[in-house]
């Protein structure tokens, strides 16, 4: 556990600059709704992110009422999967100039294609 109490939900000694898929969930704060225009701000930050940060690509995202699902690639990445979140929730928290985000965020390390097509797939996955 860390200091605020939160337990660690990541796997132990595992390299998050792994090249591979990661099936990764972000939720809103207090798990509020999203609005339409809030939406576009996420998807055009998801976008923004991937296309300046060397090493990540998108396979698919949906945003979803109150969370954000995203199958993420890493290729050669220098930094880590929790790297690319960060830098993606406060672009995102800046450019609505309020706190968007829950603390954490949820990750499934996807480590075949059979588990890749295991993912969950909402309606209305877009494909970047």
């Amino acid at each position: 556990m860390d200091m605020r109490g939160r337990k660690n939900i990541r796997l132990q000694d595992y390299d998050y600059r792994s090249d591979g898929y990661y099936f990764v969930t972000i939720v809103s704060r207090e798990r509020k709704g999203l609005s339409e225009g809030d939406k576009r701000v996420l998807k055009e930050e998801l976008l923004d992110i991937i296309t300046t940060t060397k090493g990540t690509k998108l396979d698919y995202f949906i945003v979803m009422r109150n969370h954000v699902h995203v199958i993420l690639i890493l290729e050669n990445s220098q930094i880590k999967l929790g790297e690319v979140i960060r830098r993606y929730k406060a672009k995102v928290a800046r450019r609505l100039k309020r706190e968007v985000w829950q603390a954490n965020y949820y990750e499934h390390v996807i480590r075949n294609p059979r588990a890749l097509n295991k993912a969950p797939q909402p309606e209305g996955w877009c494909i970047p």
